[in-house]
């Protein structure tokens, strides 16, 4: 784990206020996520962990408040990052193939109906690689498992090349191989310099490998070093005073 970082945010949002309808998902939140980190964002069921992603990305309207990508406007910046959406937010009944769907990560740069040059298609296959994923190049992406399909949509995320990387419950229905090479290759783009914001539901995983944390439940509870942020009493303030805590393993009552 790295032990110091880039104080300069990657992702910084300030008083971001977002409801559906009359009932507010997030409140008033300001928080900023380190440049060169592996940053988790926590919390109980319904607490906004990926609203707070959607909104600091402009994928959904926000009541108020605002968010930089390394100090600028979000429209101005939407290049320096890559987001890694929910796995039920796809269609994966879509015809397409592995390649194409990584190809994907360079449209911003190649455009929609120009042929992939063949730099890229060497960078694409250069990240088909990285996440064990060569030998499915051809294969349609919904004859995948769900942890292949993960690894192919992190693979479209490196295939961009941005500097900060958002992933919204990657390891959600994956195996437990699929998430520790997940891991590793996170680890690996925060050697690299780049900066990594996962919304995870593993206590335990976030101690042990992230660096940084917010605790959200609708408004920011804490923001800091794991250490400090899943501290019991801290992670009582937002699951309730039902919460256990049994060294690294964490549980919590009704």
């Amino acid at each position: 784990m790295s032990s110091t970082a880039d104080i300069t945010p990657a992702i910084e949002v300030r008083r971001l206020t977002v409801s559906y309808g009359a009932r507010p998902v997030l409140w008033d939140v300001d928080a900023s996520f380190p440049a060169g980190a592996m940053s988790a964002v926590v919390g109980p069921n319904g607490a906004g962990k990926s609203t707070l992603l959607k909104a600091a990305l402009g994928l959904i309207p926000t009541d108020a408040g605002q968010a930089l990508i390394h100090g600028r406007p979000v429209r101005a910046s939407r290049d320096r990052v890559a987001y890694v959406p929910q796995r039920d937010a796809v269609d994966w009944d879509f015809p397409i193939t592995v390649r194409e769907v990584v190809e994907m990560g360079r449209y911003a740069e190649t455009g929609w109906i120009r042929r992939v040059p063949r730099s890229d298609r060497a960078l694409v296959a250069e990240c088909l690689d990285r996440v064990g994923m060569s030998a499915y190049a051809t294969r349609q992406i919904g004859q995948l498992s769900g942890g292949q399909r993960q690894r192919v949509f992190i693979a479209r995320a490196l295939a961009q090349q941005a500097a900060v990387m958002i992933m919204d419950e990657p390891f959600a229905g994956v195996d437990a191989r699929t998430e520790a090479d997940i891991l590793g290759l996170l680890g690996d783009l925060r050697t690299e310099g780049r900066s990594v914001i996962v919304v995870h539901h593993d206590l335990q995983t976030v101690r042990t490998t992230f660096d940084w944390a917010l605790l959200i439940n609708v408004r920011a509870v804490a923001a800091g070093p794991v250490e400090d942020v899943l501290a019991p009493e801290i992670l009582q303030q937002a699951y309730g005073t039902g919460a256990r805590t049994d060294g690294l393993e964490n549980t919590w009552a009704a």
